[in-house]
């Protein structure tokens, strides 16, 4: 379980990114909050910024011809299996969304994406 680095998102071959959606659907559902190491940054901000993060994955994921499911552009969706939010205040969209989301980061990214075979 990774969130690529955001600044990845639009290279990321096509398996990567149908796999960042599943892994945005299921942080976003029964996922939220439950402990991995590579994701456990996202708990310390609001789940807010994981809607931020996954719409710019659905986003190019419809960029490519994929057809992500509309409900989850909906903030307060958090799947089948879990109740939506009730109340999910916005917050200010930043740049990058996740601050830990650095160039560290970035060549971290990079460096598991060739231990698959992806150079970027």
């Amino acid at each position: 379980m990774r969130l690529w680095h955001e600044e990845l998102i639009s290279k990321l071959p096509r398996q990567q990114l149908l796999g960042q959606h599943r892994e945005c659907c299921a942080l976003r559902g029964g996922g939220w909050g439950k402990k991995h190491r590579t994701v456990d940054y996202a708990f310390n901000h609001s789940p807010y910024k994981l809607v931020q993060y996954h719409e710019k994955v659905m986003l190019e994921m419809q960029r490519r011809h994929f057809k992500p499911d509309i409900k989850w552009f909906d903030p307060l969706y958090r799947g089948t299996r879990t109740p939506p939010y009730v109340d999910l205040p916005a917050v200010p969209l930043t740049h990058p969304i996740y601050p830990e989301h650095d160039a560290a980061y970035y060549q971290e990214c990079l460096d598991n994406l060739a231990t698959k075979h992806i150079y970027l």
